[in-house]
């Protein structure tokens, strides 16, 4: 059985945000994948709110992503 759960670690022991399907005193191995803190993620995008302003052209970009949509690129079904 293989799966994976969100776990918080906490005065030195990892404790299970989920319960787990398993016998008392199972073994299992643990492989660690650390997420990151909210915090810095949000930090992170409000840095770069505004970074493309001014680089593009809005209008432009919306008349050519509407024409594209008229192009038929796949052939007439055939009933």
């Amino acid at each position: 059985m293989e799966t994976t759960i969100r776990a918080k670690f906490s005065k030195g022991v990892i404790e299970p945000l989920e319960k787990l399907e398993l016998e008392e005193g199972t073994e299992v191995n643990i492989t660690l994948s650390v997420l990151p803190k909210t915090e810095n993620s949000l930090k992170s995008l409000k840095d770069t709110v505004g970074a493309w302003k001014g680089t593009i052209d809005t209008k432009e970009l919306k008349k050519n992503i509407y024409s594209d949509r008229l192009i038929k690129t796949r052939p007439e079904p055939k009933l």
